[in-house]
């Protein structure tokens, strides 16, 4: 039995050091594909296109940023209002290595949580709820073979934040281990303090010579940990009126973990999106369901136990029928 049991352990030993590996060089990968798919939109301005207008070109970086910061407080749910005695959700502001406070004043946040925002109006996209925030776009990615949803990226202006939910024990946080595996697969990679916790700091060489900054970070929650990768200026410019917005939408996420049993670094699997419309109108067809499976009524049948007056006979003996016989 003990040599049994060892061998057990060194599976699970060595299984859990292959997953940790391939979660590694997954984050490591996703986070170049978004370097070269975001490349143009975010090392290369206006101004340094041949034939264009320097002048021109600050012009359309100012009329950016006044529409990032026009849309910083538009579509996020406003904070409670004080005189109600409620605290308002707040956003961390102070870079520090221990995050203090998720589930209680910050997010991100669990299903199960009372204290996080309503989200009834956000956007399903199965294992988490986001936020509707004015002039943000959404992309998924999916598996080429089935279209299995393996992520989501937002974008606004030209920063971007792709978003994945992954399992996690019960009794301990994840994002301790896949940060010192993101260190160890990447030499270049830095842990700073984050808004967010201890966050790592990753450069990506670009084909044309230049260095991508991407932002990476993970918040640790009841059996799951959210991980966003930022680039553009939200990962150079933490001030950035784009960095902002991001923070907070990352903040307002709202992750539904399931009940489904996953390995620990295993993706919660996601789901189409669906419009808070989508889901009221599938919950009053599941109601209209429910009434259509409930027992017929007869117009005129009394509901409550028959009085005195009416009497029911009971048999209780089985009687033989008439009997047949064959004529010839």
């Amino acid at each position: 039995m003990g040599l049994f049991g060892f061998g057990r352990k060194k599976k699970e030993r060595e299984a859990a050091k292959e997953r940790e590996e391939r979660l590694a060089q997954a984050v490591a990968s996703q986070t170049e594909d978004v370097a070269k798919e975001d490349a143009d939109d975010i090392d290369v301005t206006a101004a340094e296109q041949p034939g264009h207008d320097r002048e021109v070109a600050d012009e359309e970086r100012a009329a950016e940023a006044k529409a990032v910061r026009d849309d910083e407080s538009e579509g996020l749910p406003e904070a409670a209002d004080a005189e109600d005695g409620d605290e308002a959700l707040a956003v961390p502001t102070e870079a520090v290595m221990d995050y203090q406070g998720r589930g209680e004043q910050f997010g991100p946040w669990d299903i199960s949580e009372d204290n996080g925002p309503d989200y009834d109006e956000y956007l399903s996209l199965g294992s988490f709820y986001i936020p509707f925030v004015q002039g943000i776009q959404l992309r998924l990615k999916a598996s080429k073979a089935d279209n299995t949803l393996l992520g989501a990226t937002v974008t606004i202006g030209r920063s971007s934040l792709e978003l994945e939910a992954f399992a996690a024990p019960k009794t301990m946080g994840l994002w301790d281990d896949v940060r010192d595996d993101l260190v160890a697969a990447n030499p270049a990679a830095k842990v700073e303090p984050g808004i967010f916790g201890a966050e790592v700091r990753l450069p990506i060489q670009l084909p044309n010579g230049k260095k991508h900054i991407t932002r990476i970070i993970g918040v640790d929650g009841p059996r799951w940990m959210l991980r966003g990768i930022f680039s553009g200026p939200a990962a150079d410019d933490p001030d950035s009126p784009e960095a902002k917005v991001l923070d907070r939408f990352f903040s307002y996420i709202v992750v539904d973990r399931g009940e489904e049993p996953l390995a620990p670094r295993d993706l919660i699997p996601m789901a189409q999106p669906l419009t808070p419309g989508e889901r009221r109108a599938m919950a009053e067809a599941a109601d209209g369901d429910d009434t259509d499976d409930a027992p017929a009524t007869i117009d005129g049948k009394p509901t409550g136990p028959m009085n005195s007056d009416h009497e029911v006979e009971q048999k209780t003996t089985l009687s033989r029928g008439p009997m047949f016989s064959e004529l010839r």
